[in-house]
């Protein structure tokens, strides 16, 4: 006998109870810290960029902290404002503070970060630390 033929609503489909729990779990957990924001990072011998979109935040609502290898992202989304006399219909973008903190390849130089805001998009350029670059070291002959 097929699941679909049992139509008695004391029997429990067990995959419709699995994605109606994996769709009540998506919701309690998305845009958890481990979520967003999301990140791109890519290094070269010199420095490591790392570009992470965040829109609909200003760049005062963002922290951007450095320490040896961990390069941490924390924020607040703002609840946008409805009139008084204006109630939601649908209501999907969350709203809230978030931290992701992210394990760089290498140590960075903490004060010569720069960080740029453009069209929703973050850019961190993280230069490695003078310790951290690779050494030529030179061969002496006898």
């Amino acid at each position: 006998m097929l699941w679909t033929e049992f139509n008695n609503n004391t029997f429990v489909d067990p995959w419709r109870e699995f994605e109606r729990l994996n769709r009540m779990f998506s919701r309690v957990s998305s845009h958890r810290s481990c979520e967003f924001p999301a990140v791109n990072l890519w290094v070269d011998s010199d420095h490591a960029v790392v570009t992470s979109e965040i829109p609909g935040i200003s760049p005062e609502d963002i922290e951007i902290s450095v320490v040896g290898k961990s390069l941490t992202l924390r924020g607040t989304r703002r609840v946008e404002d409805i009139r008084d006399n204006e109630a939601y219909h649908r209501r999907e973008r969350w709203n809230g503070q978030f931290s992701k903190t992210i394990e760089l390849p290498f140590n960075v130089e903490a004060g010569k970060v720069n960080a740029s805001f453009k069209k929703g998009v973050l850019y961190i350029t993280l230069p490695r630390a003078e310790e951290e670059k690779p050494r030529k070291i030179d061969i002496k002959s006898e």
